[in-house]
């Protein structure tokens, strides 16, 4: 046992308390602005059989799925993505469901891609979706989740870039692409922005399209405009109040998945130009794969990771993050039960405190620990707080301290 090296598998991360708390101070957020819109939570099973994902994200998404035969001899999968499970739940529970069908997912998912910055192969993905409506509004809605999400999480310098897919169905001069050839060619104009118009060039020419096509379909995107259904988006958006400078219609936005029908986002954050933070858009047919029938669905989902790095990047999180908003010192083992009942009475009033439970330790050392994990405040209670009846209030970050009631501090606490 002793040979056994201490690590993680490559893209596979494990989140100490502190990092543990900015995530979950981030779900926190997210969800408080889907709760205010509607949206309902859904939780789906990791694994998945093999052929409820397998052909839904393309070639691409099909080489990084993780999937492999259990012990019951059955073909299955672990989750790719949020939306194609979501798909299955609509088809399943047809008969049980709302319509339409507003959720917010929040779980992980796994892909076995290259590793690289804001990029694993285990990710938690926070997703938000309308499935049975095919409304303008519904589209517009979805924008305007997003747009008080990033608000929410105190990002100021972003924009939501916005495209229809059918701005990307490429026809004219001659020749019309197959759907599967059509595909390919969204794939490497999604490229345009990380290896520019001559890298998009080469690439559509080694997937073996001709000079002529490949100019056509860059030109094409170039120059295409909003189409009617983006119009009346951008109309619904005005009507939700959303500034306009919050987005911006994109013509070479492109979104590789080939199950978008329709409207396709994606979210950029000016001083982090790492990549976009979560992107999603319109599947119309996706839920028609497994009901049989076509569903309308919009969506999106945060790029949770992406937000994490820009929020540190740009020190959006509060300097306060911590459990404990007080420690409970504990001065003497004669004194404990004296601690004990004070912890009691901040856990009555709702005001998160933790109990230093050795008291063979000195109160030096309680304040070093409380220091190192953050807790702004201490309360100490010795021989002469005991007989005032008051404790004394530590602030750790301005090095002040006074005797209070524990009244006055519940108060000074819950302020």
């Amino acid at each position: 046992m002793s040979n056994i090296k201490v690590q993680t598998l490559k893209g596979f991360r494990d989140f100490l308390p502190t990092q543990a708390r900015r995530r979950q101070y981030v779900i926190n957020k997210l969800k408080q602005v889907f709760e205010s819109f509607g949206f309902e939570p859904l939780e789906t099973p990791a694994l998945e059989y093999e052929e409820i994902l397998l052909g839904k994200y393309g070639e691409e998404g099909d080489k990084l799925m993780y999937r492999f035969t259990d012990n019951g001899d059955r073909r299955v999968a672990l989750r790719y993505d949020q939306t194609v499970p979501l798909a299955r739940v609509i088809a399943q529970y047809a008969n049980e469901l709302p319509m339409p069908f507003k959720r917010y997912q929040i779980q992980p998912v796994w892909r076995a891609e290259n590793t690289q910055k804001g990029r694993f192969r285990e990710f938690l993905q926070c997703d938000i979706d309308t499935v049975g409506s095919n409304s303008c509004y519904t589209d517009a809605e979805i924008v305007c989740v997003v747009v008080k999400a990033f608000e929410k999480l105190g990002f100021r310098n972003f924009k939501i870039l916005i495209n229809d897919r059918e701005n990307l169905k490429f026809y004219g001069q001659g020749f019309e692409l197959s759907q599967d050839r059509n595909i390919t060619a969204v794939r490497v104009i999604d490229k345009l922005k990380k290896i520019g118009r001559e890298g998009v060039l080469d690439e559509l020419s080694e997937k073996g399209f001709t000079t002529e096509q490949a100019t056509f379909i860059l030109q094409k995107v170039e120059s295409t405009i909003p189409t009617e259904n983006l119009e009346k988006v951008f109309t619904a958006l005005e009507k939700f109040g959303i500034d306009k400078n919050r987005y911006e219609f994109s013509p070479t936005l492109a979104r590789g998945l080939d199950y978008y029908t329709g409207i396709i986002l994606e979210v950029e954050v000016e001083e982090y130009p790492v990549g976009s933070l979560g992107g999603g858009g319109r599947y119309d047919k996706l839920v028609g794969m497994f009901s049989g029938q076509d569903v309308p669905a919009v969506g999106f989902a945060f790029g949770f990771d992406r937000c994490i790095e820009a929020m540190e990047a740009l020190n959006l999180f509060p300097d306060d993050l911590t459990t404990a908003k007080v420690l409970v010192t504990v001065f003497t083992k004669e004194l404990i039960k004296n601690s004990i009942d004070v912890a009691d009475r901040l856990h009555v009033r709702d005001i998160n405190a933790e109990i230093y439970l050795d008291p063979e330790v000195k109160l030096e050392k309680q304040l070093k620990y409380a220091d190192q994990k953050g807790i702004p405040y201490v309360i100490i209670i010795g021989d002469e707080e005991v007989k005032s009846g008051k404790v004394v209030l530590k602030d750790l970050k301005n090095r002040t301290q006074e005797a209070f009631s524990l009244d006055e501090v519940i108060n000074k606490l819950t302020q």
